[in-house]
This record gives C-alpha cells, sequence and structure tokens, in this order.
C-alpha cells in the first residue's frame, strides 16, 4: 500500500508574492530554488542552495509541509512523511 501524507489538513497558505528567501536576505546569502511554508507562510531555499533554510525552517517549527514556489512547479512536499504529497493550484 503506497503511503500517503498524513498532513493535508494543515495547510493554510497555498501562494505567496514573495519571490525571496527570506532567512538568506538578512545573511546577504544567494539561493538556488524557493520552497513556500504552507502552514506559516515562511520562504525558504531548496537543499540544493548552500543554507538549506526550508528545512533548517521545519527541524526548527515541525511545519511538515512545504511547495514549490518555482514557476511552472506546484508540488508539495511532507518532511514528516518523507514523501511528495500532491500538488496545489
Amino acid at each position: 500500500m503506497a503511503k500517503t501524507c498524513t498532513h493535508l489538513d494543515q495547510i493554510k497558505i497555498k501562494q505567496t508574492n514573495k519571490h525571496a528567501c527570506e532567512d538568506c536576505l538578512k545573511t546577504g546569502d544567494t539561493w538556488v530554488q524557493l520552497r513556500l511554508c504552507v502552514i506559516c507562510g515562511h520562504v525558504g531555499c531548496c537543499d540544493s542552495s548552500k543554507n538549506k533554510h526550508a528545512t533548517k525552517h521545519f527541524h526548527a517549527t515541525k511545519h511538515p509541509l512545504i511547495r514549490s514556489i518555482e514557476p511552472g512547479e506546484a508540488w508539495l512536499w511532507c518532511y514528516a512523511d518523507e514523501l511528495m504529497a500532491g500538488e496545489l493550484d
């Protein structure tokens, strides 16, 4: 049986107008791609970026779900269940 995400009921934020990693801006660093915490709206950089702020945000807050906010991407990732959790419009 395929594993499914058990946290989809926690989604509060589906989109953002932010186009920068909030934490990288504070330190003057750069990022590769951006991820949105769909629980609180924090925007962090992806794991291909040097600082991996989206993952650090999960470890600090335990907010399980992020989505890509890159053009043409709508996928969700669940850190807690370690799986792709679907897509958002």
